[in-house]
């Protein structure tokens, strides 16, 4: 019954700008953990950003330090990746996943432990 809906991707040019959002659905938008991943071609898949209702704790790959931005907006059940300054090597398919458990933390999650994935949004960056 979980569901997470991926839009806001496309086609920009380096050091433009994209939103990404991840529509939830099929659970109280109270407890959860929601983290934003990529997968490029050829490459496995890499955690972006996590974000924690419990905690309040976020968390970035070292790569997007300082230009992307992970916020929440419960009222519309809506998980956000503002990403700025974009480079090519951004390229990817996004992904958001989530768990969805009392207390549970972006701490300490890995990627098996997220078991409801989007369908993905392509985000394309030309040099």
């Amino acid at each position: 019954e979980v569901q997470l809906v991926e839009s806001g991707g496309g086609l920009v040019q380096a050091g433009g700008s994209l939103r990404l959002s991840c529509a939830a659905s099929g659970f109280t938008f109270d407890d959860y953990a929601i983290g934003w991943f990529r997968q490029a071609p050829g490459k496995e898949r890499e955690g972006v950003s996590c974000i924690s209702s419990s905690d309040g704790y976020i968390s970035y790959v070292d790569s997007v330090k300082g230009r992307f931005t992970i916020s929440s907006d419960n009222a519309k059940n809506t998980v956000y990746l503002h990403m700025n300054s974009l480079k090519p090597e951004d390229t990817a398919v996004y992904y958001c996943a989530a768990r969805v458990m009392k207390g549970v933390s972006c701490r300490g999650s890995v990627q098996g432990d997220f078991g409801s994935w989007g369908q993905g949004t392509q985000v394309t960056v030309s040099s």
